[in-house]
């Protein structure tokens, strides 16, 4: 019997009430079609009902590659756990995605995992164990004395428990069944093996799939193309045919946002280290120019999604990787690429030009393992606790992603972001910066409205390194709390800088040092 069917039929036995997990990076090998014809079906039919959906990572865009935002719908999704979710503004429509209208009405049952636990999880079904056990994200969000993950009012039941194991303190994910596996890849043969050729992360295809076979479900794939039987080498194919149960043939799938296909993302290319990428003039270029002064030769570089993979763009724009320099540099970011150039936006997740790739859980051993020494994440609050934010605030509910994870396990941290937000307009020309309108938000606060990472604590308790890098000044981040350490030229330290913060710095460093002339250049 073929195992090649349509979308319909592949969804046509979903049952109300099961679990559905699936693959997705933003639009990075997200199963459009598979979801599209689950929400078709309950639409024409109103079944099947009452659905979890698991995702380890947001998937989709929300917009020219939807993912989760097409069964983010009232009765077909009852609960979603997920280790981030979609929340940007469809540049067409002026609206976030319905995804994030569930959570802010409070219509399904919401949970926000990090990933390393959603990627790390589903080994513990997987193999049929109690569950996930780890110490990191204690005094986080995810900490059940904080709030467990609950992202809605409705997200009543403990899916993480904190537990004591030989006189310490571990969060514990009991496991569950999961009943349905949408996966992506790029070719199948008849007898359902996967290759992903033309994919440049594979995630957590694998581990899904082992997941849902465990707990006696079903795992359907949307390929590109159909290849015959033994046409390709035992290396390329990821996920056996005895783990799928069905596919679906999908010729059209984008690569990812943007990108149709794109095989600088698939590695064995020369790259001459220039591009006609640029990044404009402004805060951000700022800020991505100092922190990649502190980006070293010969050290694993983890970079994370926002502000702070923009550090690679001007590196290479200021002409870092020219003559083969960018081999000298080791980066990556929490979806398995190894070298190469990390990018931004909607393509951040993948590298171009990478020269090694292991999939999604397998990298969270590597980031928990301690082997990304230098970090660089964004920030969205700072407190005086010393409690950095970026997964919940004002009106995005984006959760944490990898960040939790590459910041308990970087021995150095590089905090990047503006100092305020919403509606600020710098210049940086002359080798000098002008605020021509502030900020309407502040982003040092006297609390965050959400602890993603306890940094403080741990610069105190476990000696990490961490820089708050922002356009117009810089801060270390020492035991007792903040240190102004540069001040941007053409900014007043007092006005410009501490008025605009809820809690004043431990001290500020006398001489205050300036920061480059160099990084203010148009």
């Amino acid at each position: 019997m073929s195992k090649i069917c349509t979308a319909a039929e592949a969804v046509s036995d979903i049952q109300s009430g099961q679990a559905v997990g699936s693959v997705g990076v933003i639009g990075w090998l997200t199963p459009d079609d598979l979801f599209q014809a689950l929400a078709r079906r309950f639409k024409d039919t109103g079944a099947p009902r009452d659905l979890t959906f698991y995702f380890p990572v947001s998937v989709g865009d929300g917009m020219g590659i939807r993912g989760m935002d097409h069964v983010a719908i009232e009765g077909l999704m009852k609960r979603v756990v997920s280790g981030n979710f979609i929340n940007s503004i469809n540049p067409a429509t002026g609206k976030r995605p319905e995804m994030m209208r569930l959570i802010k009405e409070n219509r399904v049952e919401a949970y926000c995992w990090p990933i390393g636990a959603t990627m790390h999880w589903l080994r513990e079904v997987a193999r049929r164990s109690p569950g996930y056990l780890t110490r990191i994200g204690l005094g986080s969000y995810i900490d059940p004395r904080q709030q467990g993950g609950k992202y809605t009012a409705r997200a009543r039941e403990d899916l993480v428990r904190l537990v004591q194991l030989e006189g310490q303190e571990y969060l514990f994910y009991p496991s569950w069944p999961l009943h349905v596996a949408f996966l992506r890849a790029t070719s199948a043969d008849e007898h359902g093996n996967l290759s992903f050729e033309d994919e440049p992360i594979v995630s957590c295809a694998l581990a899904l799939a082992l997941a849902v076979k465990a707990s006696g479900g079903k795992v359907i794939a949307q390929v590109r193309k159909i290849v015959p039987r033994r046409a390709r080498g035992v290396h390329q194919v990821r996920v056996p045919g005895e783990l799928v149960d069905r596919v679906v043939v999908s010729p059209g799938q984008m690569m990812t946002t943007d990108v149709r296909y794109d095989d600088a993302y698939l590695g064995g290319q020369v790259f001459d280290g220039r591009s006609a990428l640029r990044l404009p003039p402004g805060p951000d270029k700022v800020i991505a120019r100092r922190a990649a002064a502190e980006i070293r030769p010969g050290v694993v570089s983890i970079f994370g999604f926002g502000a702070s993979s923009d550090v690679p763009t001007v590196m290479m724009e200021d002409g870092t990787f020219e003559n083969d320099g960018l081999l000298r540099y080791r980066f990556t970011t929490e979806h398995g690429p190894f070298g190469g150039l990390v990018m931004s936006g909607w393509q951040f997740s993948a590298n171009k030009y990478p020269e090694a790739l292991i999939d999604g859980p397998s990298q969270f051993d590597f980031i928990d393992g301690g082997n990304c020494e230098v970090a660089a994440l964004a920030f969205a609050q700072f407190d005086r606790a010393g409690n950095v934010n970026v997964s919940r605030f004002g009106a995005a509910n984006p959760g944490p992603g990898g960040f939790i994870d590459i910041a308990h396990n970087a021995r150095e941290l590089l905090f990047t972001g503006t100092f305020t937000t919403a509606g600020l307009k710098a210049e940086a020309e002359g080798g000098r910066l002008t605020i021509r309108q502030e900020g309407q938000v502040r982003k040092f606060v006297g609390r965050v409205e959400e602890i993603t990472y306890p940094l403080r604590r741990n610069v105190a308790e476990r000696g990490q390194k961490a820089k708050i890098i922002t356009e117009r000044a810089v801060f270390l981040v020492e035991p007792e709390g903040l240190v102004l350490a540069e001040i941007a030229p053409g900014i007043d330290v007092k006005s410009q800088v501490l008025d605009l913060m809820e809690f004043p710095p431990i001290r500020v460093a006398d001489p205050l040092p300036t920061m480059p002339g160099a990084l203010f250049r148009a």
